[in-house]
């Protein structure tokens, strides 16, 4: 696969050399910049970019009409924008042009690279801090998302977020963990008020051990539970947010086949039951397959770093 060539247009120079050297650094990429829109246009139209990371608020021809203009091109580069704003209408009105990707700003160290990996695979990435309605990015959409992490208590952090959104919703939890990093969630969920005992009691919580070895029967039959205990909590169209790290451990021990395995059975149930999937993996360092890597994340509908 030919080296993909990135046009980054960004008015702000010291953030423009952020987002280049991001590239530069985490990713082999062919890096050219354009501190305008008029500027972002002519380095288009000579270098046939495969992509563009756009700003809206540029001097002369803002984002929005760089990105139209993009699209009438022979061959039309794909576009992510990368702006400060954050109004629900400005980000559907960027998106509606065809745009792959939105990020805000202020999540381009965790957002950037993930989002321009899904818009190389024809996935939209929209920062999750953005609500802009509907159902129009990956984002908003029920899916299967992957999570790399670069230690174990980023890991926890994100494992005890996930939970507690999921149950202080009304909706309902599955963690399939070790027994220590369960007995670690229980700890920091009580910690920030969450009665996950109280969950247990009601059936809106469960824990199944990675260390055993997988049952799919087991797991949809825990997944109905669960939904069923959350609607007679009261929840209308329960959901069921469902952790699991026995593929991110396959794929670290270099074992992707059957981590990619998992994933397909986890995008199986993704279709047939309301659930919210996240994958947890090690944070990749360099070393791992390239290969590997893409493979696990085609599974997924997003891709996040912790």
């Amino acid at each position: 696969m030919l080296t993909p060539k990135i046009l980054v247009v960004e008015d702000f120079e010291q953030f423009r050399r952020f987002v280049v050297s991001t590239l530069e650094q985490r990713a082999k990429f062919r890096v050219t910049e354009a501190a305008n829109g008029s500027e972002a246009l002519r380095r288009a139209e000579e270098q046939q970019p495969d992509m563009v990371l756009l700003d809206i608020g540029l001097p002369d021809v803002n984002g929005i009409e760089v990105a139209r203009r993009l699209g009438k091109l022979a061959v039309p580069p794909k576009i992510i924008f990368v702006s400060q704003e954050s109004s629900p209408e400005v980000v559907r009105e960027a998106l509606n042009l065809g745009a792959l990707g939105y990020v805000h700003k202020l999540r381009a160290g965790s957002d950037l690279l993930p989002a321009i990996e899904g818009a190389l695979a024809g996935r939209r990435f929209v920062s999750s801090s953005l609500q802009i309605g509907g159902a129009t990015d990956a984002q908003a959409q029920p899916g299967h998302k992957i999570l790399f992490c670069s230690d174990a208590a980023l890991l926890l952090d994100a494992l005890a977020d996930f939970v507690a959104d999921a149950l202080k919703s009304g909706n309902a939890a599955l963690v399939r963990a070790t027994k220590s990093r369960h007995d670690s969630l229980h700890d920091e969920l009580q910690a920030r008020g969450v009665d996950i005992d109280a969950a247990i009691q009601r059936g809106t919580y469960e824990f199944l051990d990675v260390e055993e070895p997988p049952d799919p029967t087991r797991v949809l039959y825990a997944i109905k539970r669960l939904s069923e205990a959350a609607s007679r909590a009261g929840k209308a169209r329960p959901r069921v947010a469902c952790w699991g790290e026995r593929a991110g451990r396959l794929w670290a021990e270099g074992k992707t086949d059957e981590a990619i395995r998992l994933e397909q059975l986890a995008n199986g149930l993704a279709t047939q039951q309301d659930i919210d999937v996240l994958c947890p993996y090690p944070l990749p360092h360099g070393e791992e397959d390239p290969s590997a890597f893409k493979k696990v994340c085609a599974e997924h509908s997003s891709v996040s770093f912790r």
